[in-house]
Protein backbone atom coordinates (compact mmCIF):
# COMPACT_ATOMS: atom_id res chain seq x y z
CA UNK A 1 0.00 0.00 0.00
CA UNK A 2 1.49 3.27 -0.79
CA UNK A 3 -1.52 5.71 0.20
CA UNK A 4 1.00 8.61 1.19
CA UNK A 5 2.20 8.74 -2.49
CA UNK A 6 3.20 12.12 -3.01
CA UNK A 7 3.38 13.38 0.68
CA UNK A 8 6.23 15.63 2.01
CA UNK A 9 6.34 14.64 6.00
CA UNK A 10 8.45 16.14 8.36
CA UNK A 11 9.48 14.02 11.56
CA UNK A 12 11.55 14.98 14.58
CA UNK A 13 13.08 12.32 16.92
CA UNK A 14 13.26 10.39 14.21
CA UNK A 15 16.27 8.21 14.21
CA UNK A 16 15.16 5.79 17.29
CA UNK A 17 12.77 4.08 18.47
CA UNK A 18 9.18 4.98 17.87
CA UNK A 19 10.46 8.10 15.69
CA UNK A 20 12.49 5.43 13.56
CA UNK A 21 9.51 2.96 12.50
CA UNK A 22 7.23 6.03 11.94
CA UNK A 23 9.79 7.21 9.40
CA UNK A 24 10.54 3.59 8.23
CA UNK A 25 6.71 3.07 7.45
CA UNK A 26 6.57 6.49 5.95
CA UNK A 27 8.59 5.34 3.21
CA UNK A 28 7.46 2.27 2.47
CA UNK A 29 4.06 4.43 2.38
CA UNK A 30 5.81 6.19 -0.57
CA UNK A 31 6.28 9.71 1.21
CA UNK A 32 9.54 11.31 0.93
CA UNK A 33 10.46 11.54 4.58
CA UNK A 34 12.74 14.59 6.00
CA UNK A 35 14.14 13.51 9.81
CA UNK A 36 15.19 16.01 12.34
CA UNK A 37 17.59 14.88 15.09
CA UNK A 38 20.58 15.61 16.73
CA UNK A 39 23.26 13.04 15.51
CA UNK A 40 23.79 14.32 11.88
CA UNK A 41 26.35 10.66 11.28
CA UNK A 42 23.65 8.69 12.25
CA UNK A 43 20.79 10.98 10.38
CA UNK A 44 22.70 10.82 7.06
CA UNK A 45 23.25 7.18 7.41
CA UNK A 46 19.72 6.87 7.50
CA UNK A 47 19.04 8.84 4.94
CA UNK A 48 21.29 7.08 2.80
CA UNK A 49 19.75 3.64 3.46
CA UNK A 50 16.31 5.15 2.75
CA UNK A 51 17.38 6.52 -0.27
CA UNK A 52 18.58 3.03 -1.55
CA UNK A 53 15.90 1.40 -1.29
CA UNK A 54 14.18 4.22 -3.26
CA UNK A 55 13.03 6.15 -0.89
CA UNK A 56 13.40 10.23 -1.37
CA UNK A 57 14.81 11.29 2.08
CA UNK A 58 16.83 13.91 3.67
CA UNK A 59 18.13 14.61 7.37
CA UNK A 60 19.29 17.93 9.12
CA UNK A 61 20.53 18.21 12.33
CA UNK A 62 18.82 20.64 14.79
CA UNK A 63 18.04 21.00 18.31
CA UNK A 64 14.63 21.09 18.06
CA UNK A 65 14.69 23.05 21.64
CA UNK A 66 15.92 25.73 19.54
CA UNK A 67 13.81 27.73 17.57
CA UNK A 68 16.20 28.96 15.35
CA UNK A 69 17.69 25.56 14.39
CA UNK A 70 14.01 23.96 13.92
CA UNK A 71 14.06 27.23 11.13
CA UNK A 72 16.99 26.16 9.58
CA UNK A 73 16.01 22.43 9.17
CA UNK A 74 12.62 23.04 8.11
CA UNK A 75 14.73 25.36 5.18
CA UNK A 76 17.00 22.63 4.61
CA UNK A 77 14.20 20.14 4.57
CA UNK A 78 11.85 21.92 2.10
CA UNK A 79 14.83 23.07 -0.18
CA UNK A 80 15.64 18.94 -0.25
CA UNK A 81 12.05 17.43 -0.59
CA UNK A 82 9.50 20.22 -1.16
CA UNK A 83 7.27 21.75 1.53
CA UNK A 84 6.10 19.32 4.30
CA UNK A 85 1.96 18.98 4.27
CA UNK A 86 2.72 16.10 6.72
CA UNK A 87 3.93 17.09 10.57
CA UNK A 88 5.02 14.65 13.05
CA UNK A 89 6.42 15.93 16.23
CA UNK A 90 7.69 12.66 18.16
CA UNK A 91 11.19 14.41 19.86
CA UNK A 92 10.80 13.84 23.55
CA UNK A 93 12.83 13.03 26.21
CA UNK A 94 12.46 11.75 29.83
CA UNK A 95 15.58 12.04 31.95
CA UNK A 96 16.05 9.61 34.95
CA UNK A 97 18.99 9.41 37.58
CA UNK A 98 20.04 6.00 38.51
CA UNK A 99 16.88 4.07 36.76
CA UNK A 100 14.40 7.02 38.69
CA UNK A 101 12.91 10.41 38.16
CA UNK A 102 13.88 13.13 40.08
CA UNK A 103 11.17 13.98 42.38
CA UNK A 104 10.35 17.65 42.74
CA UNK A 105 12.02 19.29 45.55
CA UNK A 106 15.40 17.76 43.67
CA UNK A 107 14.66 18.85 40.49
CA UNK A 108 17.25 21.01 38.70
CA UNK A 109 15.36 23.82 36.92
CA UNK A 110 17.45 23.22 33.86
CA UNK A 111 16.13 19.64 33.72
CA UNK A 112 12.49 21.48 34.24
CA UNK A 113 13.57 23.70 31.43
CA UNK A 114 14.80 21.09 28.52
CA UNK A 115 12.21 18.46 29.39
CA UNK A 116 9.89 21.54 28.57
CA UNK A 117 11.66 22.76 25.57
CA UNK A 118 12.32 19.43 23.55
CA UNK A 119 8.94 17.99 24.40
CA UNK A 120 6.43 20.62 24.42
CA UNK A 121 8.16 23.65 22.46
CA UNK A 122 9.11 22.04 19.83
CA UNK A 123 5.90 21.27 18.99
CA UNK A 124 5.22 24.76 18.79
CA UNK A 125 7.60 25.51 17.08
CA UNK A 126 7.22 23.17 13.84
CA UNK A 127 3.42 23.61 13.87
CA UNK A 128 4.35 27.62 13.89
CA UNK A 129 6.37 27.23 11.33
CA UNK A 130 4.64 25.18 8.49
CA UNK A 131 1.01 25.88 9.43
CA UNK A 132 1.39 28.78 7.20
CA UNK A 133 2.05 26.49 4.01
CA UNK A 134 -0.83 24.05 5.07
CA UNK A 135 -2.96 27.20 5.46
CA UNK A 136 -1.60 28.30 1.79
CA UNK A 137 -2.39 24.67 0.30
CA UNK A 138 -5.83 23.97 1.96
CA UNK A 139 -4.10 20.87 3.48
CA UNK A 140 -2.26 19.54 6.20
CA UNK A 141 -1.64 16.82 8.21
CA UNK A 142 -0.56 17.26 12.25
CA UNK A 143 0.08 14.65 14.71
CA UNK A 144 2.17 14.95 18.11
CA UNK A 145 3.13 12.79 20.55
CA UNK A 146 1.48 12.47 24.34
CA UNK A 147 1.69 9.98 26.52
CA UNK A 148 -0.49 8.16 28.63
CA UNK A 149 1.48 9.92 31.20
CA UNK A 150 -0.38 13.50 30.45
CA UNK A 151 -3.49 11.17 31.33
CA UNK A 152 -2.49 9.72 34.73
CA UNK A 153 -0.09 9.95 37.48
CA UNK A 154 2.56 7.39 36.08
CA UNK A 155 5.62 7.26 38.98
CA UNK A 156 8.21 6.04 36.61
CA UNK A 157 8.27 9.35 34.67
CA UNK A 158 8.73 13.33 36.21
CA UNK A 159 6.20 16.04 36.82
CA UNK A 160 7.88 17.69 33.77
CA UNK A 161 7.12 14.52 31.72
CA UNK A 162 4.15 14.57 32.58
CA UNK A 163 3.12 18.17 32.10
CA UNK A 164 4.07 18.48 28.75
CA UNK A 165 2.57 15.31 27.23
CA UNK A 166 -0.46 16.67 28.98
CA UNK A 167 0.63 19.85 26.95
CA UNK A 168 0.80 18.48 23.90
CA UNK A 169 -2.92 16.80 24.55
CA UNK A 170 -4.21 20.85 24.66
CA UNK A 171 -2.03 21.89 22.38
CA UNK A 172 -3.74 19.06 20.18
CA UNK A 173 -7.33 20.23 20.41
CA UNK A 174 -6.67 24.08 20.29
CA UNK A 175 -4.95 23.51 16.69
CA UNK A 176 -7.12 21.11 15.84
CA UNK A 177 -10.16 24.31 15.91
CA UNK A 178 -7.96 26.57 14.94
CA UNK A 179 -6.49 25.10 11.69
CA UNK A 180 -9.62 22.80 10.67
CA UNK A 181 -11.37 25.69 8.48
CA UNK A 182 -8.05 25.48 6.59
CA UNK A 183 -8.05 21.54 5.68
CA UNK A 184 -5.93 20.39 8.24
CA UNK A 185 -5.87 17.82 10.94
CA UNK A 186 -4.51 17.84 14.42
CA UNK A 187 -4.33 14.81 16.20
CA UNK A 188 -1.91 13.14 19.07
CA UNK A 189 -0.73 9.59 20.10
CA UNK A 190 -0.65 8.56 23.56
CA UNK A 191 1.57 5.23 23.88
CA UNK A 192 1.66 3.32 26.77
CA UNK A 193 4.87 1.24 27.11
CA UNK A 194 6.67 1.21 24.31
CA UNK A 195 9.80 -1.77 23.45
CA UNK A 196 12.28 1.36 23.17
CA UNK A 197 15.75 1.90 24.68
CA UNK A 198 13.53 5.42 26.57
CA UNK A 199 11.71 2.73 28.55
CA UNK A 200 14.28 0.02 29.23
CA UNK A 201 16.57 2.75 30.76
CA UNK A 202 14.35 2.60 33.73
CA UNK A 203 14.80 0.80 37.20
CA UNK A 204 14.47 -3.10 37.71
CA UNK A 205 11.25 -4.78 37.55
CA UNK A 206 8.81 -1.16 36.45
CA UNK A 207 8.29 -2.88 33.13
CA UNK A 208 7.52 -6.01 34.37
CA UNK A 209 5.12 -4.00 36.90
CA UNK A 210 3.53 -2.30 33.81
CA UNK A 211 2.91 -5.39 31.42
CA UNK A 212 1.26 -7.22 34.82
CA UNK A 213 -0.96 -4.57 35.08
CA UNK A 214 -1.75 -4.01 31.27
CA UNK A 215 -4.79 -6.34 29.30
CA UNK A 216 -3.04 -7.35 26.28
CA UNK A 217 0.06 -8.28 28.80
CA UNK A 218 3.32 -7.40 27.29
CA UNK A 219 4.98 -4.14 25.70
CA UNK A 220 4.10 -2.37 22.86
CA UNK A 221 5.78 -2.38 19.73
CA UNK A 222 7.31 1.05 17.97
CA UNK A 223 5.80 -0.82 14.37
CA UNK A 224 2.33 -0.45 16.37
CA UNK A 225 2.98 3.24 17.28
CA UNK A 226 3.53 4.01 13.60
CA UNK A 227 0.93 2.10 12.48
CA UNK A 228 -1.46 4.78 14.50
CA UNK A 229 0.77 7.34 13.16
CA UNK A 230 -0.20 6.19 9.17
CA UNK A 231 -3.44 5.79 10.01
CA UNK A 232 -4.40 9.57 11.66
CA UNK A 233 -2.33 11.00 7.92
CA UNK A 234 -4.14 8.73 5.50
CA UNK A 235 -7.17 9.37 3.91
CA UNK A 236 -9.52 7.35 6.06
CA UNK A 237 -8.82 9.68 8.67
CA UNK A 238 -10.11 12.53 6.81
CA UNK A 239 -12.74 13.50 9.38
CA UNK A 240 -10.54 12.92 12.70
CA UNK A 241 -9.06 15.47 13.98
CA UNK A 242 -8.49 16.82 17.70
CA UNK A 243 -7.95 13.25 19.20
CA UNK A 244 -5.73 11.76 21.33
CA UNK A 245 -5.41 8.55 20.74
CA UNK A 246 -3.75 5.34 23.36
CA UNK A 247 -1.54 3.50 21.70
CA UNK A 248 -1.14 1.30 25.20
CA UNK A 249 -2.62 -2.16 25.16
CA UNK A 250 -5.64 -0.97 27.29
CA UNK A 251 -3.13 0.08 30.32
CA UNK A 252 -4.49 3.33 30.65
CA UNK A 253 -8.47 3.29 29.42
CA UNK A 254 -10.29 6.86 30.12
Amino acid sequence: MRDHEGRVVLVTGGLRGIGQAIVQAYAARGAAVGVVDLDEEAGQRQARELRALGARAAFAAADVGDLDACRRAVRSLGDALGAPDTLVCNAGISPKHAGRPAPVQQMDPAEWRRVVSVNLDSAFYFSHLLAGGMIARGFGRMVFMSSVAGKVYLDMVAAHYSATKAGIAGLTRHLAGELGPHGITVNALAPGRIDTPLVRGVADGVNDEVVARTPLRRLGLPSEVADACLYLTSPQASFVTGQVVDVAGGWVMS
